[in-house]
This record gives C-alpha cells, structure tokens and sequence, in this order.
C-alpha cells in the first residue's frame, strides 16, 4: 500500500498547499485549497497529507460539524475538504490516508467517537476511497449540498 503520513498544518505546510490543485471537474467536491486555508474559523482544524517529502494533499476536521448536520451528535466530527493534488492522484494517496485517519484521528481529537463526511452522489471515486479506508455507508443521504444528493458515511473509533 501507499505510505502516506498525515499532520497538523504548519506555517511551512500552510504556504506548500498553496502551490497544490484538484481537476476543475473536482472543485465543486472538495474545493481548491486556497479556497479554504486562510478561512479563520475556530472550530476547523487543516491537516496535511504527506506522500514522501511531498505535500499531496490536505482536508479539514470540523469540531462543529453537528451544528450544521442534524444527523450528527456532538461528538461526531466532520471531514471536509478531502483532497488530492491533482499531479498525484492514482497512485492511491487518498486511498492510504483514509486507512490512516482512525488511528491518526483518534489520537487527535479523544472527545470524538467518530468521523462522518457526506460525499456527493455524483463522486463514486472519492466515495470507494473512502469505503476502502474504513468508512461505513450510513444508508442515509444528505439532500441540503450545494451540489446536489451526498451520501453519510461514518468511521467510528
């Protein structure tokens, strides 16, 4: 399997995902990460995926993610803006860091029992990523995207 290694963004990671991209087709998924990583919120933490000595890609955990979702209780938190740079995808970086984010999680955020995301209907490759690294398919979906239909999967601790 893809080694990968995951960690907190630092100012150093911070400025090497700027120079990171995803496909335009994708951007309505998961967005660009410029989009995202000045956004000043106090509950979203930015995380990096390292593929060797390489910044590969990022995603964010939502500690108020049921303040937006009503499935989800307060010690659920959300994943979002999961994403590969687009010079990297296919050699299974995505794949390998959801298989990683249990353990990683876990050990970061012991308040939560689990993670939930919600990806969209019209995204089959992120969706088998995810199902490939541990994520349950909660049978539910969440119909209020800016996309459209997403399905809730859940990866408990």
């Amino acid at each position: 399997m893809t080694q990968v290694t995951i960690a907190p963004m630092t100012p150093a990671t911070q400025e090497a995902l700027r120079g990171i991209s995803v496909t335009e087709e994708q951007v309505n998924f998961s967005g660009q990460p410029s989009e995202v990583i000045d956004l000043d919120d106090p509950l979203i933490d930015i995380h990096v995926i390292h593929y060797g000595d390489q910044v590969a890609g990022m995603f964010r955990i939502d500690r108020g993610f049921h303040l937006h979702h009503r499935f989800a209780a307060s010690t659920i938190y959300g994943l979002r803006t999961f994403l590969v740079d687009q010079r990297l995808q296919g050699r299974g970086i995505a794949k390998a860091c959801c298989a990683a984010l249990g353990n990683y999680l876990s050990g970061h955020y012991p308040a939560a029992e689990a993670i939930m995301l919600t990806v969209n209907l019209l995204n089959p490759r992120a969706r088998k990523a995810y199902l490939a690294g541990g994520f349950i398919d909660t049978g539910a979906q969440y119909m209020d995207g800016g996309f459209g239909p997403q399905h809730i999967l859940k990866l408990p601790f």
